[in-house]
Parts: structure tokens; C-alpha cells; sequence
């Protein structure tokens, strides 16, 4: 991982740089790279990895907007957060899909709950799972499943390149699984949020209603409550 921070105020990249080695020590990682740039022209120079990256508006030269939809042309994945005083530019922000918006002064209990959002967004956007067949082992994103599907004693992996038997009961899958993208809606079933078209009482549709998965009435709340969690936490 890869952070960015871009802001002409150096107290205000020096209190960013401060809050984020203290989130990564409070939940005992390590912590990643930080990068700091006062205005856009560098950043945009700048040819590393873009992981999360904190984004004033109001800069020298040119301002955060244009850099922000321009950095998010080039990787659509970045997770980018608006840190400014200016609440007027928040609409033109929101239009190239940033994370989240924080405003100045930051708060530090906010800064933290929105930064362990960022880190499980990126957890789940990068982290590879081997699903192991009895042909071998194939390493996909988690991204890419689908759904897990236990179809008798076969269960099989559903993803976005092609469908695998796996030589894993479901419980394996439910304990590998990023937590909060992934919800067991039935016991022969595991569903990727990232993928649902559509859900009501009995059923859930994924990949634009190309899989079909059962859900219990009885998890229903709990899967819409975690679905709708879910949404936040990519916004």
C-alpha cells in the first residue's frame, strides 16, 4: 500500500502524516508509505503507486478537482478522500466518485473510522485467494468471485473468469473471505455484494442475473443491514 497526501498547508500534511502512523499503530500494522506533494503538478508527475491518497482542493497551480478526476482516469480503483474547508466544491468531487469528503479542522475519531473504511476497501479491492481444485491451484482477486455455491458434496467457486470445483468445504471459504464484502445468505451459499443486481425476501440475483443464490428468511435484516453497510463503505 501506497499513501498519498497532497495539501499546500504543511501543518495540515504534517496532522495527516500524525493520524495515519497512529491509525496503522492502533491496529497493529505496519505502516505503509506515505508521500507528501503541496501542489497537483507534482502529483501527477509522480509515477508510483496510488493507493489511498488524501486530496486538497484549493492549490497553487492547478487545483485538486482536475487532479483528482485525472488520477482516477488512470486507475479507477484509487481511494481518494476531499480534505479542505470548501464545502461548494464538494458536488464537483463527488462527480469522479471520491471516498469520502473531510472537512478542516479534521477531527481525529472521524479521520479514524473513515480511514479503517478506506484500509478494508482496499483489503478487499487487492487481496488474491488460491482456490484450490484437484487439477492445482488458481490465485484470483476476491474481487472476482461471485458466489460460492455448495452443490451436494461439491462446492463450487463462481467467478467473473470461469467456475471452479473446489476441494473446500464452505466454511473454509466463510473463514477466508473478506468479511465485509462476503455474507453466507444460506447454508449452501456465499454471496459477493460487490455482484448483486438484485435481492428480495427468498432470493439474491448476481452479475447482472446471471447467478441466482437462496436467502433465508430469517437472515434476511441481517443481509440487507450489512448490503446497505456495504454500499456506504464504497461511496
Amino acid at each position: 500500500m501506497r499513501i498519498i497526501i497532497c495539501d499546500d498547508d504543511d501543518l495540515v500534511l504534517e496532522q495527516l502524516k500524525g493520524y495515519i502512523k497512529l491509525f496503522f499503530e492502533k491496529i497493529l500494522v505496519k505502516c505503509p508509505e506515505i508521500v507528501c506533494f503541496s501542489d497537483g503538478e507534482s502529483l501527477l508527475a509522480d509515477k508510483g503507486d496510488k493507493d489511498i491518497l488524501f486530496l486538497d482542493i484549493e492549490m497553487p497551480g492547478i487545483n485538486g478537482i482536475y487532479v483528482g478526476t485525472e488520477l482516477k482516469k488512470a486507475n479507477d480503483r484509487i481511494i481518494i478522500f476531499i480534505v479542505t474547508s470548501y464545502s461548494e466544491y464538494l458536488d464537483e468531487a463527488m462527480r469522479f466518485h471520491v471516498f469520502r469528503y473531510l472537512s478542516k479542522p479534521l477531527d481525529k475519531q472521524r479521520f479514524f473510522r473513515n480511514m479503517k473504511d478506506a484500509v478494508d476497501l482496499y483489503n478487499t479491492i487487492t487481496v488474491k485467494v488460491p482456490i484450490e481444485t484437484k487439477q492445482g491451484i488458481h490465485t484470483l482477486l476476491a474481487s472476482s468471485i461471485i458466489m460460492i455455491e455448495a452443490q451436494g458434496r461439491n462446492v463450487i467457486v463462481h467467478t467473473t473468469l470461469q467456475d471452479f470445483q473446489s476441494v473446500h468445504n464452505m466454511q473454509y471459504w466463510l473463514d477466508v473471505l473478506p468479511k465485509n464484502c462476503f455474507f453466507q445468505t444460506h447454508r449452501s451459499f456465499i454471496v459477493n455484494f460487490e455482484h448483486i443486481s438484485d435481492f428480495d425476501h427468498s432470493l439474491v440475483h448476481l452479475a447482472d442475473n446471471q447467478f441466482r443464490a437462496y436467502l433465508t428468511k430469517r437472515k434476511y435484516s441481517a443481509f440487507k443491514d450489512a448490503y446497505l453497510l456495504y454500499l456506504e463503505s464504497i461511496r
